[in-house]
Parts: C-alpha cells; sequence; structure tokens
C-alpha cells in the first residue's frame, strides 16, 4: 500500500504526554497506593484507576479520598501521599517504545515538546534519570503553568506558542481520555495509546488508536519512519521470565491446536505491566529437555475474552508428552504484532501459523540466534532433581 494512501495528515512537530505514555508512572502509583490505603484498613483494587489517569494530582487525591471514605481532606491525602510517591519517581521505567521514539524523533531533527497534567518540577525529577530526554524536548510545560490543566488545550497551546509553531502542525500522543480530549480541543492531530486494559472503545475522539508505542507508524503523519523492523519484526532489548509449566485453559491444543505451556501470572504482574498486549518470540529453555525456539501471546485474547492478563508461549517443537510442572524459561528477544481480535476462530488460528514462521524465520539471524547461549536458559538443566 502506498504512504499516500495511507498517510493520515502532515505534521511537523510532536508533543508528548509523560505519565502512562512514556512512563510506567500508573504501576508505581497503585503499588504506593496500595500500600498508602492499608493503613486506613482500605484496599486498592485498580477500580478506580479510570478516576485518576490523566487528572491533575488534586483531581486524583480527590476521586481516592471520596470513592475510599478516607478521613481525610484532598490537601491532607496529598501531604502524606506525595512524599511516599515522590521517593519512587527515580524508579519509574520508561514504557516499551518510548526511547526509541524520542531518540528517533531527535535524530531527525523533528520539534518535540512534554506537556503533563504533573507540575513542572515533578516532570523534571521523573525525567532526571532518563538519559538524554530532557535535551530532546524544545519546551516542558507543567499542569501548575497553565490556567486549567487537561482536557483543557490550555496546555498543549502553550507547548505550540513556546516552539513558535502552528498548533495544527502537531501530532500529539496521549494514554488518557483527558489528554486526547485537550489535544483536539487544540486542534492538533491525536494518537492515544491507553494506559487502561480494555478501554480503547472510549478513545473514540483520537485519529488513531494503538496498543503501545511499538506499533507507531509515524510515516502516517508524514514524519521519518521507523527503519529498525528486521524481516516483519522489531528486535527487543532481551527480557527474562520463567517458573513452572501449569495447566492453562487447555484451549490451545483443543480449540487451536497449538499447544502452548502456560506460565503462571503470579509473581509476574509486574513484569506482565511493563509489556504490552501482543505477539513476541525468542528462545526457550525447559529445565529437563533443552532449548527450543518460541513465540509467545501476552494479553487478554479478545477472541476468548480472557480477564486477566496472561502470558501463552509455544514452543516451536513437536513434543510426544505434557511437560506440566516442569521449568520453563523464556528470553524475549523480539516483537511481531500487537494483540488483535479475529471475526472467526480460522482467521485467528491462520494469524498464529503466519506468526510461527516469521519467528522461526527471524531466530536464525545472528541477532536474535545469538540468545540461545543465554545462560538464563540453561540455569535449571544443571540443577539436580
Amino acid at each position: 500500500m502506498s504512504v499516500e494512501r495511507t498517510l493520515k495528515k502532515l505534521v511537523s512537530g510532536v508533543i508528548l504526554d509523560l505519565d502512562g505514555t512514556l512512563l510506567n508512572t500508573d504501576g508505581v502509583v497503585s503499588e504506593i497506593l496500595k500500600a498508602f490505603l492499608v493503613k486506613y484498613g482500605k484496599q486498592w483494587d485498580g477500580r478506580e484507576a479510570p478516576k485518576i489517569v490523566g487528572k491533575t494530582p488534586t483531581e486524583a487525591a480527590a476521586a481516592v479520598v471520596e470513592d475510599y471514605g478516607l478521613p481525610l481532606s484532598t490537601d491532607e491525602f496529598l501531604s502524606q501521599f506525595y512524599p511516599m510517591l515522590s521517593d519512587q519517581w527515580r524508579n519509574i521505567k520508561a514504557l516499551p517504545g518510548a526511547n526509541r521514539l524520542i531518540n528517533h524523533l531527535r535524530g531527525h531533527g523533528v520539534p518535540m515538546a512534554l506537556a503533563s497534567n504533573s507540575s513542572r518540577s515533578n516532570i523534571e525529577t521523573k525525567i532526571f534519570h532518563h538519559q538524554g530526554w530532557k535535551e530532546s524536548f524544545s519546551a516542558i510545560v507543567g499542569g501548575d503553568e497553565v490556567k486549567a490543566g487537561k482536557p483543557s488545550p490550555e496546555i498543549f497551546l502553550e507547548a505550540a506558542k513556546r516552539l513558535n509553531m502552528d498548533p495544527s502542525s502537531f501530532l500529539v500522543i496521549e494514554d488518557s481520555i483527558p489528554g486526547v480530549t485537550a489535544g483536539k480541543a487544540a486542534g492538533m492531530a491525536v494518537v492515544a495509546v491507553p494506559s487502561l486494559a480494555k478501554q480503547s472503545h472510549l478513545y473514540t475522539s483520537a485519529d488513531e488508536v494503538i496498543t503501545s508505542l511499538l506499533d507507531l507508524q509515524l510515516e502516517k503523519w508524514g514524519l521519518p519512519a521507523f527503519q529498525d523492523r528486521i524481516e516483519g519484526t522489531l528486535p527487543l532489548e532481551p527480557w527474562y521470565i520463567g517458573g513452572p509449566v501449569i495447566k492453562g485453559f487447555g484451549r490451545g491444543s483443543k480449540v487451536l491446536g497449538i499447544p502452548t505451556a502456560n506460565l503462571s501470572p503470579e509473581g509476574y504482574s509486574a513484569i506482565l505491566s511493563e509489556h504490552p498486549a501482543g505477539v513476541y518470540f525468542g528462545w526457550a529453555g525447559l529445565s529437563a529437555r533443552g532449548v527450543y525456539k518460541m513465540v509467545m501471546s501476552i494479553g487478554w485474547n479478545p477472541y476468548f475474552n480472557n480477564t486477566e492478563k496472561a502470558i501463552e508461549p509455544w514452543l516451536l517443537h513437536d513434543f510426544n508428552e505434557d511437560f506440566y510442572g516442569e521449568e520453563l524459561h523464556l528470553v524475549v528477544v523480539g516483537y511481531i504484532r500487537p494483540e488483535a481480535n479475529f471475526s472467526s476462530l480460522e482467521a485467528l488460528i491462520a494469524k498464529i501459523h503466519e506468526d510461527r514462521k516469521i519467528a522461526e524465520r527471524a531466530l536464525e539471524l545472528p541477532q536474535y540466534l545469538k540468545y540461545k547461549d543465554d545462560p538464563y536458559l540453561k540455569i535449571s538443566l544443571h540443577q539436580d532433581n
């Protein structure tokens, strides 16, 4: 398909949100909230997340105080909660694709601004530990530098003004509904990367909704395209996950004819929250058997409408028997595509087999093949049973 047919709008600058778009702030906030609410005999279950994502600190605090019936004023909550939170700012990780995006835009001289409902000092603290970020932005606008935060468009209009560019020449990348609303009200094109699971249907005003920054196609907006995909795959900084193989939903073999080796999500929720739903590949080490090629999905599997984020690796080898209980170690080295919904089981099965072919071929490339010898895959091979 030609670029002309896929071009949505020509832009010349990019304005990025910070929390939930570039940084995994929501994960840290949830952990601290959990600990904070225990002191008041309450339990954070994440259901209030939609009420705090993308809000100003005061709005988010008011929502928590009201929903949990805390015996505090909003100001008292903030004075107790924020010191706990600010201790953790330096530990917030960049979301997958964030460094890739910032480095790419900076390398191509695309003007960039950062616009967040957080205070300016808070933004500076959060990005301080991320090398190259601060100097990449020609403007940084905090929620305390404008009269009204998102969903008001003021913060984006101020960013455009500081870059001395027309608002309509910007692409905004946002994770929250207030942020998307603000970007559209500012007359800008908006790509939404929803930070809340299974909520993408609420982002109808965005020009495009994607699963993660890994799926961003800058050429749709007349910006320089990423050139780092190799044979249908995107190389990743390797990450590791492992544990005993458990019985899954049983549908891998029964319904799909694809025997997946399920890992328990317990103990891995933090890792799974860091990685977007989608199809990945790499190498799998089985304690008693050896190392195999592997393709896997992370996510809720829209076709089956799972309620819990799951990891389902498919070892690309014909095994004669089940290996429940055996230790399985995975090294994830690349990304293929976002999670998708399919109209039929046949379409889903066809896509999974296509994913297998892509992974099998890619894992022969030196860039990926070298990880077959990663010590993590063989750790349990030498342990006494």
